[in-house]
């Protein structure tokens, strides 16, 4: 992938992008196997990639310059910003708002914030793109200020903007390091974004997470149901579930779902995304491994497969006590941290990985998800 802004030392997100692709691939693989060394070579399946640019189905980019003339993209170590409007890791149609967006504010004369001074007022713009060109918009301002102006104005950018779909403005008040805060005003109808994933239809919602690489992403979970296929089972807990993705594509008629979750939005979303013949599936919110008993009695016991997606620190020590104390049959591992995917199969000693797949859903970069097949050693 050729980026001018790497070239000139503008922007090194990529850390990896001097290196070729498939030297890059190779250079996961090694690092993934050394963090693993009791997983044998054969349990490794081929690495699932994608395209090495226009990916991204998401910019989250800071808003920097003047009132009048606004840029889009990140802040150098010197609190300036650098516009990105031209980064290739978006589509063609996504970099095509951005000129739109960064008008939309200048002709608002919306005051960009300043980090040092702690004064302006937009921080950021957020959009994400679906499957079928669809966009989702949020406008991250420190305070009320600019509501009503961008709220009158919209009808005007919609019109230049007719894939806007949802439009938001989150309140982000206090000067920290975060890209978005806890206050969302939603000034469109819709309030989420359907994004299609291959033969389901997943749903984005402000402040939801929801995986960038929409690709890898739909063959991650393909994969975890092709696992579930083979092991068949009539029962499924799905913890730290996000919007639903796994829970979904191994729903079916005769089996029960039940998926949990921190995010009281992603399982709103969760939940519209529940179709008739997807069998009984439910969702509810709540920590996780504090909730898997509660989740595992509304399944009528043990279930027969656990998926779990933790955050990059893991499923820690309750998670996996919780596991070994219960003996599901099976589990699907989805980690987005090899290092703490190790430390817990280290204190899963009654499972064993049966396969295990990269998937780069992060070109360029060292990050990674992993997923993995586990089963008890003692049905092996």
């Amino acid at each position: 992938m050729e980026c001018s802004y790497f070239d000139a030392g503008e922007c090194r997100s990529c850390q990896w992008l001097d290196q070729p692709y498939p030297q890059q691939v190779a250079r996961l693989e090694q690092e993934c196997h050394a963090l693993l060394p009791q997983i044998p070579a054969s349990a490794w399946l081929s690495t699932m990639t994608g395209p090495e640019q226009g990916f991204r189905n998401k910019a989250k980019m800071v808003v920097s310059g003047s009132a009048t003339a606004p840029t889009l993209g990140i802040l150098d170590e010197n609190w300036q910003g650098v516009d990105l409007s031209a980064c290739p890791l978006y589509s063609d149609s996504l970099r095509a708002l951005f000129p739109v967006i960064a008008n939309f504010l200048a002709t608002l004369k919306i005051p960009p914030y300043e980090v040092e001074s702690r004064n302006g007022e937009i921080k950021f713009i957020h959009v994400t793109e679906n499957a079928r060109g669809q966009h989702m918009l949020r406008f991250v301002l420190r305070s009320r200020r600019f509501v009503a102006a961008i709220r009158s104005s919209l009808p005007a950018l919609q019109a230049l903007l007719p894939s806007l779909r949802v439009v938001s403005v989150n309140l982000l008040p206090q000067p920290v390091a975060l890209t978005e805060g806890d206050t969302e005003i939603i000034l469109t109808a819709d309030d989420v974004l359907p994004m299609p994933m291959g033969e389901r239809v997943l749903y984005a919602r402000p402040g939801g997470f929801f995986q960038t690489n929409t690709m890898v992403a739909t063959e991650l979970y393909r994969q975890a149901q092709a696992w579930a296929e083979e092991v068949a089972p009539a029962t499924v807990l799905d913890l730290f579930c996000g919007v639903g993705g796994f829970g979904l594509f191994l729903a079916k008629p005769g089996r029960r779902v039940h998926g949990i979750d921190i995010s009281e939005e992603a399982i709103a979303a969760a939940k519209l995304a529940v179709l008739p013949e997807d069998g009984e599936v439910t969702f509810a919110a709540g920590d996780a491994p504090s909730l898997a008993d509660e989740g595992a009695a509304a399944l009528g016991g043990v279930p027969d497969l656990v998926v779990v997606n933790p955050p990059r620190r893991g499923i820690t020590a309750e998670g996996c006590a919780w596991l070994e104390a219960k003996q599901p049959g099976t589990v699907i591992y989805s980690s987005c941290n090899p290092k703490s995917l190790a430390k817990d199969l280290e204190m899963l000693p009654n499972y064993r990985v049966k396969q295990i797949r990269i998937f780069d859903m992060f070109p360029h970069t060292s990050h990674v998800e992993v997923l993995a097949w586990l089963t008890r050693a003692d049905t092996e």
